[in-house]
């Protein structure tokens, strides 16, 4: 083929020197040559001396492979064709990713699962009652949160040795023993107020009399009739039950492995199966339900609510306590204990004990509702209000605000 005068000056044209080697242009755009194996041909002999500097023969490829890279690397991969090596990769793959997969599953049971299982199984063991039932002219529901607390008497659950070791007599029925309301504010510190059993109240179809008549069964009261009477009386809508008798209050105690009190003075009543010294002491369930329930004191009944005030507050602290929560020897006996033991309004789940004890932890203020006379009637020695400053206390809580310190009592 013959060429133009100017086809030498085309940069586009590689070329050979006379030598059978490259020219100038030739060596700035060719591509470097792949070094091939003494005598497989082409020049080899003189590639390789030019390549390695005479510091010996480059190192072969394995037969049917490709050549290793050059630069002192040592040899490429090594391919045999079978895609051995392709399937063992793709094994440690989905060995590794159904692995991982496993994991999550592993954690989303223990992380999701069992918590959501436990919460379902725990809430289930609540027994529920008709305590918040609608009736006409009841406060409409208020700013805040409260919970009525009632410790009653009754003996389920207690075998007849039970009976005679805390002192509990062998009564039929239930009546309260305890009534204390949670008031949680819009904006402010709780306050466990205590309800003095003896208040002189009007009872819906009972009539006037103690407001723990509102509770005795064998008069037709029951947690709906202390509730409704609580609420006409006070104008305070209550928005969460909680019951426990002595039973459920005995194993709470020991669940928790007993909770510490100092009383200032050493106490004994035989009624109520207490024989204490003074001083801080951890309580078990027996000897806390004697001291939450004696009157063997100078102020009787006064002293007796500003002691189950104290006593509860301190059990729910205990039983919120880390120490308590991520020990399972405390945890799981709390749960299964607490949850069969008390009773709960039928729209109230055990989320609403959580939020319950939560307010107990916040180191809430305590006050029994200020009382104005305790004149002896009909019905016997009764507690009647201070008309003041219990409206004035009331009032707060139906607005959701902080209960006046000025209107606290011990």
């Amino acid at each position: 083929m013959a060429h133009g005068p100017n086809d030498a000056e085309r940069t586009g044209v590689f070329r050979r020197g006379d030598d059978g080697g490259y020219d100038e242009i030739e060596k700035l755009y060719r591509p470097p040559t792949r070094r091939t194996p003494s005598g497989s041909g082409g020049g080899g002999e003189g590639r390789r001396k030019h390549g390695s500097g005479g510091r010996g023969p480059e190192r072969s490829t394995a037969a049917g492979g490709r050549g290793g890279r050059s630069g002192g690397h040592g040899p490429g991969r090594v391919y045999d064709g079978s895609g051995r090596q392709r399937r063992e990769k793709e094994r440690r793959r989905r060995v590794w990713r159904n692995g991982a997969v496993a994991a999550l599953v592993v954690l989303l049971l223990v992380v999701v699962v069992f918590p959501v299982g436990m919460y379902i199984w725990a809430d289930g063991r609540l027994d529920r009652v008709e305590a918040l039932p609608d009736y006409e002219g009841r406060p409409e529901e208020q700013p805040g949160t409260t919970f009525m607390i009632v410790g009653s008497d009754s003996r389920e659950g207690l075998s007849d040795g039970d009976m005679q070791d805390l002192r509990t007599g062998r009564a039929e029925g239930k009546r309260t023993d305890t009534i204390m309301v949670l008031y949680v504010p819009e904006d402010g510190k709780p306050t466990i107020l205590s309800v003095p059993r003896d208040s002189y109240v009007n009872i819906p179809e009972i009539g006037e009399n103690k407001i723990n008549a509102a509770f005795a069964e064998d008069l037709g009261g029951g947690p709906s009739t202390l509730v409704q009477t609580f609420e006409q009386a006070s104008g305070v809508h209550i928005d969460h039950y909680v019951e426990i008798g002595f039973a459920g209050f005995v194993d709470i105690v020991d669940a928790v492995g007993g909770v510490e009190m100092c009383p200032e003075e050493p106490m004994e009543d035989p009624k109520a199966g207490l024989d204490i010294e003074a001083g801080c002491q951890e309580m078990d369930g027996s000897t806390a339900l004697g001291y939450v329930r004696t009157r063997a004191s100078a102020r009787a009944d006064l002293d007796r609510i500003q002691r189950q005030r104290e006593f509860f507050s301190a059990l729910i602290g205990k039983a919120t306590d880390t120490s308590t929560l991520i020990n399972p020897f405390r945890s799981v006996p709390l749960v299964s204990e607490g949850t069969e033991t008390f009773d709960v309004d039928r729209d109230d789940h055990l989320m609403d004990l959580a939020r319950m004890a939560l307010a107990m932890r916040d180191k809430p203020t305590t006050s029994s509702i200020p009382v104005g006379s305790t004149p002896t009637l009909a019905v016997g020695s009764v507690v009647l209000w201070d008309e003041e400053a219990s409206g004035r206390m009331f009032s707060a809580m139906q607005s959701g605000e902080e209960i006046p310190e000025d209107v606290l009592r011990d």
